[in-house]
Formats: C-alpha cells, sequence, structure tokens
C-alpha cells in the first residue's frame, strides 16, 4: 500500500495519466484492472474512473504490490556534473544555448543528454526535489537535432510545460534560425512549402512537392543576408517544425547545408572541414495570441545567442 499526497505539479491531469508516470513498473493493461478491481481510493473513495481530475492535496491510497513502485529509472542526472549554456532563467523556464554534438535525450550513442545536464543543474541547485515530485520531472518543451546548436526551450513546471507545448502546438512562438546554404538562392527572401515524409528506416526525410501518403505539410520561411564566395548566408523562420525541416528543405532546391552530410554535398564539406551543418537556432520570440497565464509576462519578449560557425566562416 501507498499514499500519495497531490502537489501543485501533479494537479490538473487525469488519475490514469498520472498513474501511469507514477507507477513506471506497471504495465498499462493492468493499471486499468486495478482500477476497476479497486484498488485505487482517492480521499478515502473508490475511484474507477481513470478520468477523474486530480486537485491540490488530494489524498491517493493506491493497494498495489510494493514492487511496482520500485524504480531507479531516470535517476542518472544524479550522478553528472552539469555542464550548460544557460541563456535565460526564470520560476518557470531555463532557455539553454545547446551546442552541436549534444543530443537532447539520451540515445543509442550517447547516453549522457541534455535533459539529464538540466536535470542535474536543477537538482543541485535545489529547484528540483524529485523525492518530493509524484509524476512531474524538469522536460524539454522543444527539441534540436544532435549536429545542430542553439536554444532548447526547458519547462521546470508542470504548468510551464503545459503552457509552452499549447503555445508552440498554436505556433504562438517564432523560431529564427542561421544556416550556410550552397549557392546563392534565386530570391532574396521567400517562402518554401512542400510534404515532408519522414523514412524511419533510412533516418532521413523527403521533400515533395503534391500531397504524398503519411506526408506532413512543411513551411520555411527564409532571408539572404549575405552573399559570398559561393555560399550564402540565411535567417530561416520555422513555420512548422518537422524533423530536418530546414536541412531537408534547402537540398531538396538544390542549396544544401554547408557541413551537412546527410543531405548535402560531401565533396564541399571536406574541402571547407565541416563536419556538421551549419545551422544555429539563434533567436526565439514568443509571440502569444492567447492567455499564456503564468508564463503570460514572456509575451513579446525575444532571446537571442550567438552563432559560432560565424566566427569561422568568412561571410
Amino acid at each position: 500500500m501507498r499514499e500519495i499526497i497531490i502537489q501543485k505539479n501533479d494537479a490538473g491531469q487525469r488519475l490514469d495519466k498520472f498513474l501511469l508516470k507514477y507507477l513506471h513498473q506497471m504495465p498499462e493493461s493492468m493499471l486499468y484492472k486495478s482500477l476497476r478491481k479497486n484498488c485505487v481510493r482517492v480521499n478515502g473513495k473508490h475511484v474507477r474512473d481513470g478520468g477523474y481530475k486530480l486537485s491540490v492535496h488530494d489524498v491517493l491510497t493506491l493497494y498495489l504490490r510494493d514492487e511496482f513502485f520500485e524504480t531507479d529509472a531516470g535517476q542518472a542526472f544524479r550522478h553528472i556534473t552539469p555542464a550548460l549554456d544557460i541563456l535565460y532563467e526564470d520560476e518557470h523556464l531555463l532557455l539553454i544555448d545547446k551546442k552541436p554534438g549534444m543530443v537532447v535525450h539520451a540515445d543509442e550513442q550517447q547516453s549522457v543528454s541534455l535533459i539529464d545536464h538540466i536535470k542535474s543543474y536543477l537538482y543541485r541547485s535545489g529547484a528540483y526535489k524529485p523525492e518530493e515530485e509524484h509524476s512531474f520531472a524538469p522536460a524539454l518543451c522543444n527539441r534540436i537535432d544532435r549536429n545542430t546548436g542553439g536554444i532548447v526551450i526547458a519547462a521546470k513546471t508542470a504548468e510551464a510545460l503545459r503552457v509552452m507545448n499549447q503555445k508552440i502546438k498554436d505556433r504562438e512562438l517564432k523560431k529564427y534560425y542561421l544556416c550556410i546554404v550552397c549557392g546563392t538562392l534565386p530570391q532574396n527572401e521567400g517562402t518554401l512549402k512542400g510534404f515532408l515524409f519522414k523514412d524511419e528506416k533510412e533516418k532521413r526525410v523527403y521533400i515533395h512537392q503534391t500531397p504524398q501518403p503519411g506526408a506532413k505539410t512543411a513551411i520555411t520561411k527564409y532571408r539572404v543576408l549575405a552573399v559570398k564566395n559561393g555560399f550564402s548566408l540565411v535567417e530561416v523562420e520555422l513555420v512548422t517544425g518537422r524533423t530536418h525541416q530546414i536541412r531537408a528543405h534547402f537540398a531538396s532546391i538544390g542549396h544544401p547545408l554547408l557541413g551537412d552530410g546527410k543531405y548535402g554535398k560531401n565533396a564541399v564539406n571536406k574541402q571547407y572541414g565541416y563536419r556538421g551543418q551549419a545551422l544555429y537556432s539563434y533567436k526565439l520570440t514568443f509571440a502569444f495570441q492567447t492567455d499564456a497565464g503564468a508564463l503570460q509576462y514572456l509575451d513579446g519578449k525575444t532571446f537571442q545567442t550567438e552563432v559560432p560557425f560565424l566566427k569561422t566562416f568568412d561571410l
């Protein structure tokens, strides 16, 4: 048996969703079976409906085997020394300047990720106390490819995560990138539109000009800032945020990014010594169209960071 008192970061979510996160070891089917068998009480009353919305100070009593409460999952952050370039921080959010080469979440090639460094930093500062949390942990609101650098948003509270996820979905954040593309674009500014298909087996995407099964709309706005020595420095605004969108979009019109080994020109990359794409998420503007609750104070604010490849490539 385990008793849980619902705190602010747990409130507002469905009971079943909370339990799925809290009971790491329990299969989903078994969880719903436990609800039906009256193994879960809320404030002393049996609750079979997983849709019950949790409130602050609700008391959950779980009549389940101890094995379902035991887990060390997600605790790697306790054992690493955080290394972060923090662009901005307040009680709700962190803006991190992620360096190329770091993954945002652990994968087969790299076990320590950006989110591990963020959790470690917040844990050591006292802003994150995992022993007091039942279902929430600091989380990323957006992602950037391993070899792309730039601004990543991390939520320190459940409320901030909910708001940011909704604002990103509703396109109320403007995300700007700088990149170096091969050649001279036909227009100094424009909008690239297409349908992006992600091939999971090949781990790459393809841009089509007409709708395709499984493909999603991709819209990329761009503005040329400089042209020199056969390359163009381009500012990009992502309207949609698809996997590899910028890289694939420019490659599809014959102007791949410098250093892009997947969609670019390897001979050119080798000639100029670039092993990672010249692409950086350098500017972020909060442009809320609807109320943002506790994050309303961010409306209209812009954050910008330096772009390392501008120092090494003469453009």
